[in-house]
């Protein structure tokens, strides 16, 4: 399944999102991060930050929604959305972006700032576990 077979309801992944904003952990910054994303199965996993005293190991909000990927069976992310507290739609970093980019589906959607976006187009010429798999597959 992708994104655009399955029809992504971007108002429902946007609510998910938001919604996880309640959960976040964030007494430094006070700057509260919701993730959601749909996988291929159909579901929906989320994610909020939390952050840490030594600020280095601050857990991002996309860290938290592949957590819960995994603890809900695992699958391969489709669409994506990132929203701040005033529910304003937020850029992943480039860090969660490679992060996003090792559990997507080919051409997972992303809404971002300027609108809606593949993984490709915000990670251009990304490595990961295809590549991995295409050098495995020609020895």
């Amino acid at each position: 399944m992708t994104a655009n077979d399955h029809g992504v309801d971007w108002d429902g992944l946007r609510a998910a999102a938001v919604a996880a904003l309640d959960h976040a952990y964030v007494p430094y910054s006070n700057y509260p991060v919701g993730a959601a994303a749909l996988t291929d199965s159909g579901r929906i996993v989320s994610g909020c930050n939390v952050e840490n005293a030594s600020y280095g190991l601050t857990l991002c909000a996309e860290c938290a929604l592949v957590g819960d990927l995994h603890m809900g069976g695992g699958g391969k992310l489709v669409a994506f959305v990132c929203v701040n507290r005033a529910k304003e739609t937020i850029m992943p970093c480039g860090r969660c972006r490679q992060l996003l980019y090792e559990h997507s589906a080919e051409g997972m959607l992303l809404e971002t700032v300027s609108g809606i976006r593949t993984i490709d187009e915000v990670l251009p010429d990304a490595f990961g576990p295809r590549d991995l798999e295409r050098v495995a597959e020609a020895t």
